[in-house]
């Protein structure tokens, strides 16, 4: 096509001069949509872990995606009396997925499986430091990489740092406070790299 073509196309404001891919940032954050359903219910099932221990080792907490698979949360949680705990928590996923993922105005949305390697000493890692429990605050970092299937292939790694609320649920555990944790870090996928700034 000529250069006198692509310019009569843009002026229209067409596309069919170029590569109509997504960008490579534009592709992690698609990367990182997938999963972020999934950051809230890895809380929610490390929380849940915390409630249910009666040794270091926690029983293990899952929770179904919303179309298909299966998360997984295993780990170690500090014993003792201390208002204070740290949990060391591994992220498992099984072929895992929310969905359709929209994606914006204009684009058709796309679907996307997870899965993490078998292996749980690599799994991702999800570390929590309870402070002044049960109605205090919490600090934490998700750490690790995914492989994806679907309309996007490849590895999505997660380097996120989580701060947030804790309070008593009426039973004397401790659960998270709705709407107090924020989210914040990197979603890398290829060459792409999507800034995450969210709120659950």
């Amino acid at each position: 096509m000529t250069a006198v073509a692509c310019s009569f196309f843009l002026s229209v404001g067409l596309t069919a001069c170029g590569d109509d891919e997504v960008s490579s940032d534009e592709q992690a954050r698609r990367a990182y949509l997938g999963l972020d359903e999934s950051v809230s219910k890895s809380l929610q099932l490390g929380f849940a872990g915390f409630n249910a221990a009666s040794s270091a080792n926690i029983p293990p907490q899952s929770a179904a995606g919303d179309a298909t698979g299966t998360l997984l949360i295993t780990g170690q949680v500090d014993q003792g009396s201390s208002a204070n705990k740290g949990m060391r928590l591994r992220v498992g996923m099984v072929s895992y997925s929310d969905g359709e993922i929209d994606v914006g105005e204009d684009e058709d949305p796309v679907n996307l499986t997870y899965a993490s390697t078998t292996d749980q000493t690599a799994q991702p890692e999800l570390t929590l430091q309870l402070r002044n429990i049960p109605n205090g605050t919490f600090t934490g970092t998700l750490v690790g990489t995914f492989q994806m299937a679907g309309d996007l292939e490849g590895d999505v790694t997660l380097n996120l740092s989580l701060a947030g609320e804790i309070e008593d649920d009426g039973t004397g555990k401790v659960q998270r406070k709705a709407g107090s944790t924020t989210v914040t870090g990197t979603a890398t996928s290829g060459d792409g790299t999507y800034n995450v700034n969210v709120t659950l």
